[in-house]
């Protein structure tokens, strides 16, 4: 499978996860708006998934990934799949433990994250709940990114993709059917939290079995395999955790903030995490297996070409993603999120955040494609000293913009994206510095052109949303006709300066879509969603 189609699969089943995450998002603003409930709630989602980019989409998958595709290419899929069953086995030996510990020790928990709800002891309260009823989800989802890394590391990335949106299914379904039957929607939320995880967790299963991969349980045997991704793993971990120390800490900072900041935090970063999911994670989830068995081979070529290819993609979308939030955030997050108890002022303050994170996009893009560079290496010790230096810039920014200035909610969305900036480009310093990366005659041509297109279509918008604002203050159906013509016109303008400036190829494009000759997708017809 090309890195184009591979990027396209994952690309795609993340978009459709991410507006049923849209849909889901709809539904709890309606209900719970920005108020305490929701405050708690939030703190009780994010606590899983903080710990589970620690302990398996961050740290644990960038050191599996490149050693399963290493046995894979070396020794075959049984020897990969041994190994895999050995790595299961040494993370649940730590993830068990932990829950169980961090289930008991909650209340002390949710006092560290929210020193500023200590005013609000029935938010405590529920914070308390709801994280010990949605902190299970941790094991469950940790499993569910070990076997997505088996399926893309044997080329099949169709499966694992798609699992991502179970999670907002299943959130609807409980939102909707336990709301009336329990104390609020903020039970019902956290309850589907755990249940959503059951049903990812079943989905990967069966999508391994199907591709003759048994996950059977086995005792941990801390071997030499398991020993060796241990070592990669720490440094890791050490750069992952002081990733998601960084993220509690705005979480921290937000509390004492009025009320709702957390809420609208969260919005706004929905809406950024689109494009970031779509295309950043995308790239980062299709590029890794695939540059760790170039690098193993001693394919020197294919992987700089691979590199280039994907940094092309990542500024392609992310770009023009920058240039529609920056006008537009106000008419997405009031088409999007305001009814119910989710009111104009929540949909200025959203918006406010919304356009500070859309400053770091493409950055934040670029480091998923980057820290691959690394990661297909076996290294990453480079990345977490990388992440710890963008980490102490956050941290002094947050300390500035929220003591120095008015800015609040706003300062701590734009000191991540001036972080991130810190991260991309001493990644890609560091990866033309060892030799990893030399930009391309194709990228240096194309990038500068994306850039003039992105810019084009940012002052069309800016221009064109000030005309439309008659029809988003009538609301309603009025609201989503204006911002579809708003989106197709940016769309549009892009797609033709895209074409005149020869960045934009249809032959290209059509390329994702075809499947490439002797692929494993090809060879197994089990393998449809591939």
């Amino acid at each position: 499978m090309t890195l184009g189609r591979a990027v396209a699969v994952v690309g795609g089943f993340t978009m459709l996860s991410r507006l049923l995450g849209f849909a889901r998002d709809i539904a709890i603003a309606a209900a719970l708006g920005a108020g305490p409930i929701a405050d708690a709630f939030f703190i009780a989602f994010k606590l899983p998934n903080f710990f589970r980019r620690l302990f398996a989409e961050g740290a644990f998958a960038s050191a599996f990934v490149p050693l399963f595709s290493g046995e894979l290419a070396s020794k075959g899929k049984d020897e990969a799949v041994a190994f895999a069953r050995e790595a299961q086995a040494a993370l649940l030996a730590v993830l068990l433990p932990f829950a169980a510990l961090m289930i008991a020790a909650m209340p002390l928990v949710v006092a560290a994250l929210a020193p500023g709800f200590a005013a609000s002891p029935s938010t405590v309260a529920a914070a308390v709940d709801f994280g010990r009823i949605a902190f299970p989800y941790l094991v469950l989802i940790s499993l569910v990114s070990l076997y997505s890394g088996v399926l893309n590391g044997l080329n099949l990335f169709g499966h694992a993709a798609a699992v991502q949106m179970l999670l907002s299914v299943v959130l609807l379904i409980c939102l909707f059917a336990l709301t009336p039957v329990l104390p609020n929607a903020g039970y019902a939320l956290a309850i589907g939290v755990t249940l959503g995880g059951i049903v990812q967790w079943g989905w990967v299963l069966r999508a391994c079995r199907r591709a003759g991969v048994a996950m059977s349980p086995q005792r941990p045997a801390f071997g030499p395999r398991v020993r060796r991704m241990l070592a990669v793993v720490l440094p890791a971990a050490l750069g992952a955790g002081a990733f998601q120390l960084n993220q509690m800490l705005d979480m921290v900072w937000s509390s004492w903030m009025p009320q709702g900041a957390i809420s609208v935090l969260y919005y706004a970063d929905r809406i950024h995490q689109l494009p970031l999911g779509v295309v950043g994670i995308a790239i980062g989830t299709a590029l890794l297996p695939m540059l760790s068995r170039q690098v193993r081979e001693g394919n020197a070529e294919a992987a700089m070409a691979n590199q280039n290819r994907a940094i092309e993609v990542g500024l392609l979308f992310s770009l023009p993603a920058l240039a529609v939030l920056l006008p537009l955030a106000w008419p997405i997050i009031a088409t999007l999120f305001e009814r119910g108890a989710f009111g104009p002022a929540e949909s200025v303050r959203a918006a406010q955040a919304l356009q500070a994170f859309a400053l770091g996009l493409p950055a934040f893009v670029l480091v998923k494609a980057l820290a691959v560079g690394f990661f297909a290496r076996e290294d990453t010790r480079t990345p977490l000293n990388v992440a710890l230096v963008a980490i102490a810039a956050n941290i002094v920014l947050n300390i500035a913009f929220l003591t120095g200035t008015s800015l609040e909610h706003v300062g701590v969305a734009l000191a991540s994206s001036l972080s991130g900036w810190v991260n991309a480009l001493a990644l890609g310093f560091l990866l033309w510095r060892r030799g990893y990366w030399i930009a391309d005659a194709r990228l240096l041509k194309r990038a500068p052109a994306m850039l003039l297109a992105a810019a084009a279509m940012g002052v069309a918008l800016w221009y064109a949303v000030g005309h439309a604002m008659p029809w988003f203050a009538t609301g309603g159906v009025m609201r989503w006709i204006a911002l579809a013509i708003l989106c197709g016109g940016g769309a549009a303008i892009y797609g033709l300066a895209g074409t005149l400036l020869r960045f934009v190829r249809p032959s290209e494009l059509r390329a994702l879509t075809r499947r490439t000759p002797g692929t494993r997708a090809e060879r197994d017809p089990t393998t449809s969603l591939d």
